[in-house]
């Protein structure tokens, strides 16, 4: 009777610090912070900072976040052992207006309003490629604001945004914020001249540039060879 409940007694244990190690990791995905050049994401005191630095015009960095982003939460972040700070390159105004969206709201936010603009960029990539000169005419002039709402309007980014819970009122509000869009257009060009960044996506490790890493392939090796 006591080597039943004894056994019992370690199961719920073992079933205990399971559920303490998950709600860790868990934790540590949670975390997020707003940097001076983007958003990160884990344990604060990792042993590893790693910068990914994308544009969300830039399919391989969709293909990156499509097949890979997810590898690089759960063997590294997760663990506490890795930090994922993400930081944009801005390539034109559907760039920052796509920028502008994912920072809208509490930085709790931004990580699922990332992987939303990069898994979404197979269907409203298309539609900018594709755009009338009436559309890109309307993309140039007026107010940054209304330049901007008209760019969310006709990639989709209205009902990208309100399938997360926005309101519309909350996206122009976000789409309107002229301080915000130049600190994010001036953090865009300090990123690409501190750290060297002349494709996307590009990544670094404790503020060093990794050079020709562009891929996971490349990554995962020089992660793993600085880790214990």
């Amino acid at each position: 009777m006591f080597r039943k409940s004894a056994a019992l007694g370690l199961a719920a244990l073992a079933m205990i610090a399971a559920s303490g190690a998950h709600a860790e990791s868990a934790s540590y995905i949670n975390q997020v912070r707003v940097t001076d050049g983007g958003h990160q994401i884990g344990n604060p005191d990792a042993k590893l900072a790693v910068q990914e630095f994308v544009s969300y015009t830039c399919p391989a960095c969709a293909n990156y976040t499509r097949f890979h982003h997810g590898a690089l939460e759960l063997a590294y972040v997760s663990t506490g052992d890795v930090t994922l700070e993400i930081r944009h390159i801005i390539r034109d105004p559907i760039d920052l207006t796509a920028v502008m969206l994912t920072h809208c709201g509490a930085a709790s936010k931004f990580p699922q309003n990332h992987k939303a603009m990069m898994l979404g960029q197979d269907k409203w990539l298309p539609r900018a490629q594709s755009a009338t000169a009436a559309q890109r005419s309307r993309w140039a002039t007026g107010t940054g604001a209304s330049r901007r709402r008209a760019i969310a309007s006709d990639m989709g980014f209205y009902a990208m945004m309100e399938s997360r819970g926005y309101r519309r009122t909350d996206i122009d509000r976000c789409l309107a914020d002229e301080a915000k869009a130049a600190a994010l257009a001036e953090a865009s060009e300090a990123n690409g001249a501190k750290y060297f960044v002349s494709s996307t996506p590009s990544f670094a490790i404790n503020g060093v540039t990794l050079a020709g890493t562009h891929s996971w392939n490349l990554l995962e090796p020089q992660i793993r060879a600085r880790l214990p």
